[in-house]
């Protein structure tokens, strides 16, 4: 698959955009709580995060890139036989509730996020939510 993850910016305007999987990244849509916990794990090693409005965040990493991933709650969202699955992605300047928002701020030089660094981070947010018992991920 030829990606294009260097031409791509974030929509413009007031309006999220509904763009494809696939084709500049992917997505990993996580529950709140785990993604909170993952963001603390990978700190700046973090890439762009949207946060819509039912609290659920989503990273964007390279193309296929987690196409093996097998989380529990832990989807990724991508072209499947190229056929895409759409997210809703904010304005670039949107940072702020309502509706979807950059949870982490689009950079042009640093918005993919390094599948194997979430991967650890997401592991451990897993793990983290196990141990305090909370087997249902909230």
């Amino acid at each position: 698959m030829t990606t294009n993850t260097e031409q791509w910016t974030p929509p413009t305007g007031s309006q999220a955009a509904a763009l494809p999987t696939g084709t500049w990244w992917d997505a990993v849509r996580v529950p709140e709580n785990i993604g909170e916990h993952a963001l603390g794990v990978l700190g700046a090693r973090s890439g762009a995060v949207i946060k819509d409005r039912c609290n659920t965040l989503y990273w964007l990493i390279a193309p296929g890139s987690a196409a093996t991933w097998n989380l529990y709650r832990v989807h990724v969202l991508g072209a499947v036989e190229g056929v895409a699955t759409y997210l809703g992605v904010p304005p670039v300047d949107r940072l702020t509730p309502p509706g979807s928002h950059w949870r982490v701020p689009f950079t042009r030089d640093g918005y993919l996020t390094d599948p194997r660094l979430l991967y650890k981070a997401l592991i451990r947010a897993l793990l983290s939510a196990a141990g305090d018992g909370r087997r249902d991920g909230r």
